[in-house]
């Protein structure tokens, strides 16, 4: 299941004796252990054990078998974790297969893994008995879901449009996600409102560097000088200098240029580059507006006004002006 859903399926069905978390989302992987540990630990001094899965070795992981095979003392369960743990397919049959095939009734194995581990690892989430939880990189409607559901708790009405742009303005980054979302709880409680609006998110949320730039570039498409020079002006107050401006557009416009080279949907794209599929479409549809010969010569104005700044033919700000002019007022 996504993480999204683990709270509700805890809420549905109680405590399940092996959970494996499992993905590159940090913020997911911390947050199950925490609910989970919230809702069924009571005294983490007598009940509760951790353990790192890179020195569970061979016979090393007998520690961990016997953590789990140990009755609560307090608590309703006795909750032992373990991170980054991959057993091999041989450790996995000798030391742990019997723990997971009738696991103890009154403990939980946490799992944490960042990955799947390496070829020859044992499958956990194929294994019996596991509550096996995605916590990898979210693409937009998880993260969205995520944001509409944690307002809904809250008692907070937010729609799809509204946790959208909340989303985007933090660079679709987790970890600053749930803080702004937190935030806007709170200011939304202290001042009786219900709902969460776009105006709001607008007042309260400074969209991420990141979130400028592709409106920059959005500007850009459109022709829509006023904007472009907002944008500037609002990066300028925020510690963007000409320079790393400058680098910043470079480094976008080189982005768009590599994704309209790449054959396939979002899926093959975000493989080739590297990034998440969310990015992938982004920079697809960002990339459709410009075309590949008009975005090369995008990146070379760019970049050459940067070799110039380095080569001290031209300032800085003189570099802004001459890009500015030439992506605005050239022939098209």
């Amino acid at each position: 299941m996504k993480y999204v859903d683990f709270k509700k399926f805890t809420d549905e069905n109680g405590a399940q004796p092996i959970y494996l978390f499992e993905g590159e989302e940090v913020y997911f992987r911390e947050k199950g252990e925490a609910l989970l540990k919230a809702r069924f630990l009571q005294e983490p001094t007598l009940d509760y054990a951790a353990f790192d899965g890179n020195a569970l070795k061979g016979d090393k992981i007998k520690a961990l078998t016997d953590a789990l095979r140990c009755f609560p003392f307090v608590s309703e369960r006795r909750v032992v974790r373990v991170t980054e743990f991959y057993p091999t397919d041989k450790d996995f049959e000798t030391y742990v297969q019997p723990l997971f095939d009738d696991p103890p009734k009154d403990s939980i194995l946490i799992i944490s893994n960042g990955g799947k581990g390496k070829s020859g690892s044992a499958a956990l989430a194929k294994k019996n008995n596991v509550t096996f939880v995605d916590c990898a990189r979210s693409d937009e409607e998880t993260i969205k879901k995520w944001i509409y559901l944690t307002c809904k708790r809250a008692g907070l009405y937010a729609d799809g449009v509204t946790c959208g742009k909340l989303a985007a303005y933090c660079a679709f980054d987790m970890s600053r996600i749930s803080k702004e979302t937190e935030k806007l709880l709170g200011y939304c409680e202290s001042s009786g409102v219900e709902r969460l609006t776009d105006e709001i998110v607008e007042e309260l949320v400074y969209p991420d560097a990141e979130y400028k730039i592709y409106e920059l570039a959005n500007a850009l498409a459109r022709k829509n000088y006023s904007i472009y020079m907002r944008v500037i002006k609002d990066l300028s107050t925020r510690g963007y200098n000409e320079t790393s401006l400058l680098s910043s557009l470079a480094s976008y416009f080189k982005g768009l240029y590599e994704t309209s080279l790449c054959k396939g949907g979002d899926k093959e794209v975000a493989a080739a580059l590297g990034i998440k599929e969310y990015a992938a479409r982004k920079n697809r549809e960002q990339a459709a507006k410009f075309g590949k010969e008009t975005l090369l010569e995008l990146y070379n104005a760019v970049y050459g006004a940067i070799s110039d700044i380095k080569c001290g033919i031209i300032t800085p700000p003189s570099a802004l002006k001459t890009v500015t002019a030439k992506l605005f007022f050239e022939k098209e």
